[in-house]
């Protein structure tokens, strides 16, 4: 593939007639069809100590945007690479799901089996009925907590444990945002299936098949290339005692919908520092991810399954994984969210086509199978004075990704360089 880097302004404009470059202080790749969007994406990261974030868009399976700015330490003293990846959040659902696709397409899962039937210990307590379908859909009624502990939380296969064992809900069948259980119910019916753990998974079923370092869940090992970046905000330890009293009597409310879904005593401290959250297990939550990685198999799902001339998913498999906009309210959100088979969609006409996960603070992965376009976007900046811009901010740059496709189809366009790892096998012992 040709391509370029930051200092080789010739080769980034395969088709170029202005002479622009990318802005001061990106580095990378970029088509000269989406340098609106590569702008736009670099202003949000003006100042040091306001983090730094990675984009990356795949056409037609082909890379066409692969940049990164800013800073991946909270003092703005080491610059993001190539190869930075950040706690993506919810956006590691995405990935989790993309396992279960996988292991569906070779008929090791069949959505409309109960999750009892490979997972025995899930039949307990009335649980029976619910399907993968549903729990891929967020319909499975065990989305809250229920008094979990940061010991719990931090133990994978204690919180497996508890999920089989946990009582049906009047919630089942009804959209509701399991926002951390949603992932330890995939790992619990992936190693029924497989033996093996999610972070094992991730790395076998989707990193290893897409070529990318790029995929982490948890923190990645000391000899990976990745490299985690750090959270910037929120860093203060000011106690709030009146909050700390009240709260968990709220999350354990029946009816304490997101609250009851994420909430457990200490969870700010569990992003702050050295980050523990990322010392454990969460399939929901915690993967490390760069904007590459992310748009390597957004991309795929948004290319009939197929990039680098592999078939990562089958055709008929990705297709399916399309669903139908929905305006529905959550029951956890309470905004409707159209959850299908383990992807969102924004049931907005127009907003943002397709599917794929946001992560809190605004790092997502996201596919447009109708145009061909798929693209990660990842930053450090979770609960910022910025929050705002950064959750939902991010639609006006997928605006101008979009506008850089339609340009790209008139125009014509040629793949960039792909910065980055590959995949590298960093089998290690896990459970």
């Amino acid at each position: 593939m040709t391509g370029v880097n930051f200092a080789e302004r010739s080769a980034a404009l395969s088709h170029g007639s202005d002479g622009a470059a990318l802005p001061r202080g990106v580095q990378g790749a970029a088509d000269e069809n989406f340098l609106c969007a590569v702008r736009a994406f670099g202003q949000m990261f003006p100042w040091r100590r306001l983090g730094g974030g990675a984009l990356s868009v795949y056409l037609d399976g082909e890379p066409v945007v692969d940049v990164w700015t800013g800073f991946s330490d909270r003092k703005g003293t080491q610059h993001w690479s190539a190869d930075t990846g950040p706690m993506v959040f919810s956006a590691t659902k995405g990935v989790a799901a993309t396992v279960i696709h996988r292991l569906a397409d070779r008929g090791l899962i069949d959505y409309d089996a109960p999750v009892a039937e490979y997972w025995r210990a899930f039949a307990a307590n009335g649980k029976s009925r619910i399907t993968v379908r549903d729990a891929l859909r967020h319909r499975a009624g065990l989305s809250q907590l229920n008094g979990v502990r940061k010991a719990d939380l931090l133990d994978h296969l204690r919180m497996e444990d508890r999920l089989a064992a946990a009582p049906v809900s009047w919630l089942h069948g009804k959209p509701a945002y399991h926002a951390f259980t949603f992932g330890w119910l995939l790992s619990g019916l992936a190693r029924s299936v497989t033996g093996k753990g999610m972070r094992e998974l991730i790395r076998t079923e989707v990193a290893a098949p897409l070529n990318t370092d790029g995929l982490h869940l948890g923190r990645p090992p000391l000899r990976a290339p990745t490299r985690p970046a750090q959270i910037i905000g929120p860093q203060s330890a000011l106690p709030n005692p009146i909050f700390n009293m009240v709260a968990p009597h709220l999350a354990a409310l029946p009816f304490s919908a997101a609250f009851g879904a994420m909430y457990f005593p200490g969870v700010k401290a569990m992003v702050q520092g050295d980050t523990p959250l990322l010392d454990s297990e969460i399939p929901a939550a915690n993967g490390v991810a760069t904007a590459r990685a992310l748009a390597r198999m957004y991309g795929a799902l948004a290319n009939g399954g197929r990039i680098d001339g592999t078939q990562f998913l089958s055709a008929e498999t990705t297709a399916a994984l399309v669903g139908q906009p929905s305006l529905r309210p959550d029951h956890s959100m309470v905004m409707p969210l159209s959850f299908h088979l383990g992807y969102h969609g924004l049931p907005i006409p127009g907003v943002l086509p397709g599917f794929g996960h946001v992560g809190l603070g605004g790092s997502l992965g996201w596919a447009d199978p109708e145009t061909g376009l798929g693209f990660g976007y990842v930053h450090n900046r979770l609960l910022t004075p910025l929050v705002a811009t950064d959750q939902a901010g991010f639609v006006a740059t997928a605006a101008l990704i979009r506008r850089g496709a339609g340009l790209a189809r008139r125009n014509g366009y040629r793949p960039v360089r792909e910065y980055g790892a590959a995949f590298t096998d960093l089998t290690r012992t896990a459970v």
